[in-house]
């Protein structure tokens, strides 16, 4: 490796970067993976995994049949005046906690040679003219290539001064998200999104016998209220459907999971020189369902390029042009159609008439669908 430490470091080890991680080091490739918290761990995620990746999935070595995971196959949306929507989903998708499959792809990744280095938080990553290093804390790592797996915005993103962490708060990048999981007497094959003021909120069936109830609305109302709790009472309980799911389900955890400074920013594929995967070049709204499915196929393009760039078929910077080419050209038209999507939700009275809209023209639901979602991968 010309005195290198690694072929390939891999920064941020969600579903993109695990399964790159995966897939480079089953071509031979030595990996290292960096993760600033320790498996297992729970994530503030939706837990909905569109169908477009199952195949994937089993390419990384992951028994999803064996699993006996519930199968998604059914939209309910329902509006704040309480006007539902019911519609198939042509590709569906399935359930399953990040708790769960990150572990599990971590595992595999170890087993077949991935140095997995959790409880690891990169503070740099540079590229140089021959090779790119990267700062962790038990020191400086050099790799042929480095790629961002980093997820919706960490200090490298600070650290390179990208734009949308300097932009000033906006209908697109100041939300906060909120996680449980809970029992319920629910479908297990109906995927529902409830709306309520300034922010939706999404439940599906995971594993054990549980839901993944997750909500994404504004830091304003969150500030307005004073506490998680507070707010939920104030604004997500006027959707008599989710007044119904607070009051009548067990909850698992003792406190909820949270994240803040949510953005649907626009962002670059490539930034500093280095190909990024997953959330940090671009996330779709959750509303559409399909952004952990869209992270995964974006470390599949790139690992088709490292592979020649690593082969010496092409040289870096004509990598790096062609996954932007192929980025764009795959994910673009979702990210932008997700966005139109998302501010029609949380709006009170538009949301309302868009449900309505959809409920009246199922064709219009079955296009927005399609264009928010892939083909299988």
């Amino acid at each position: 490796m010309d005195g290198l430490d690694y072929d390939i470091g891999i920064v941020g080890a969600g579903l993109a970067g695990l399964t790159m991680a995966i897939q480079l080091r089953k071509k031979g490739y030595t990996v290292v993976l960096f993760e600033k918290n320790v498996f297992p761990f729970h994530r503030v995620c939706g837990e909905y995994i569109s169908l477009e990746s199952w195949d994937y999935l089993l390419d990384c070595d992951i028994d999803l049949a064996s699993m006996q995971l519930p199968i998604i196959k059914k939209l309910q949306v329902s509006s704040l005046n309480g006007t539902m929507l019911k519609a198939d989903l042509d590709l569906g998708g399935f359930g399953i906690s990040r708790y769960k499959i990150d572990s599990i792809l971590a595992t595999r990744a170890r087993e077949i040679g991935v140095d997995v280095r959790d409880n690891c938080k990169v503070t740099g990553m540079h590229r140089l003219s021959d090779h790119f290093l990267i700062e962790a804390p038990d020191g400086e790592v050099r790799v042929r290539l480095a790629i961002g797996s980093f997820g919706k915005r960490s200090n490298i993103d600070v650290n390179w001064k990208r734009s949308f962490i300097a932009r000033k708060p906006n209908s697109l990048n100041n939300y906060i998200g909120i996680k449980y999981h809970i029992k319920a007497d629910l479908p297990d094959d109906t995927i529902a999104l409830h709306n309520f003021r300034d922010g939706y909120c999404g439940i599906s069936k995971i594993e054990d016998e549980q839901f993944c109830m997750c909500y994404l609305t504004t830091a304003a109302n969150l500030q307005q209220s004073g506490g998680i709790s507070e707010m939920e009472q104030k604004f997500l309980y006027q959707n008599r459907c989710l007044r119904q799911l607070f009051e009548q389900s067990e909850f698992c955890y003792s406190q909820p999971l949270s994240i803040s400074q949510v953005s649907f920013d626009t962002k670059e594929p490539v930034f500093a020189g280095t190909p990024l995967i997953g959330d940090a070049c671009g996330m779709i709204t959750p509303l559409c369902g399909n952004g952990m499915s869209m992270a995964m196929h974006s470390g599949k393009l790139l690992t088709v390029l490292v592979d020649r760039y690593l082969q010496q078929q092409i040289s870096l910077d004509a990598m790096l042009s062609a996954y932007t080419d192929q980025w764009r050209k795959q994910f673009a038209t979702r990210l932008r159609t997700g966005r139109i999507v998302q501010a029609q939700f949380g709006k009170v009275w538009q949301t309302d008439i868009f449900v309505s809209l959809l409920k009246k023209v199922p064709v219009l639901t079955n296009a927005i669908v399609r264009r928010t979602h892939g083909t299988g991968f």
